[in-house]
């Protein structure tokens, strides 16, 4: 049995558009990609609405996704693959922050996942980066509460495209099978689910 973490923020944890609640389990991307692969496969959803790559928030403790990672990769070792999709909400809070610099602390996020030791036989797991969906138009709520240009999200597959490069990792570009719910602008809604799951699993089912 191949056994894969999902790393990743609110898309991953499965926010409903405009109501900052909870789709059912089954409903989520990564159980779609469960049911996808098959029973062959064990899929963790390691989702948390808000988390970063690399920073850290004064209002939300523990979003830090670098500082969590290694912990992780420990607690469910042996890992035979980290998928990793975040960069998000570097963009979209930080005013300065572009979406290299999300590329950036994906790239670190790469590094520590290929420098451990949670893989299979004491080996690193494989890696499967997703650049991020775009985002577009913000609700008036997530207006009042980020504070980062969405519209530089466009530039995200340019940047996460050479880092796969360049760590010789998976890639994907999730903005070429998803988009956003036009509702809020940046998570997905029932149908960006279904299709980010199915792209996924088609992509993994690729190199195993």
């Amino acid at each position: 049995m191949k056994t894969i973490l999902c790393y990743g923020d609110s898309n991953t944890w499965g926010y409903i558009p405009g109501t900052g609640l909870r789709y059912p389990f089954e409903m989520r991307w990564t159980s779609l990609l469960a049911k996808q692969l098959g029973q062959h496969f064990r899929i963790i959803d390691e989702g948390l609405s808000g988390r970063y790559t690399v920073w850290d928030e004064p209002y939300r403790p523990g979003r830090n996704g670098s500082a969590l990672l290694l912990p992780l990769l420990q607690s469910h070792q042996p890992l035979d693959l980290v998928v990793l999709m975040l960069g998000t909400n570097d963009v979209l809070h930080f005013k300065d922050n572009t979406a290299y610099d999300a590329a950036r602390g994906a790239s670190l996020l790469v590094d520590i996942i290929q420098s451990s030791a949670c893989g299979v036989d004491g080996k690193s797991p494989e890696v499967l980066l997703i650049s991020p969906p775009l985002m577009s138009d913000l609700s008036e709520i997530l207006n009042l509460k980020c504070h980062g240009q969405p519209e530089k999200s466009s530039e995200f597959h340019k940047h996460y495209d050479q880092i796969a490069k360049i760590k010789r990792c998976h890639y994907l570009n999730a903005a070429e099978h998803c988009s956003p719910s036009p509702v809020d602008g940046v998570h997905l809604d029932e149908a960006g689910h279904l299709a980010l799951g199915l792209i996924v699993a088609k992509t993994i089912q690729s190199f195993y």
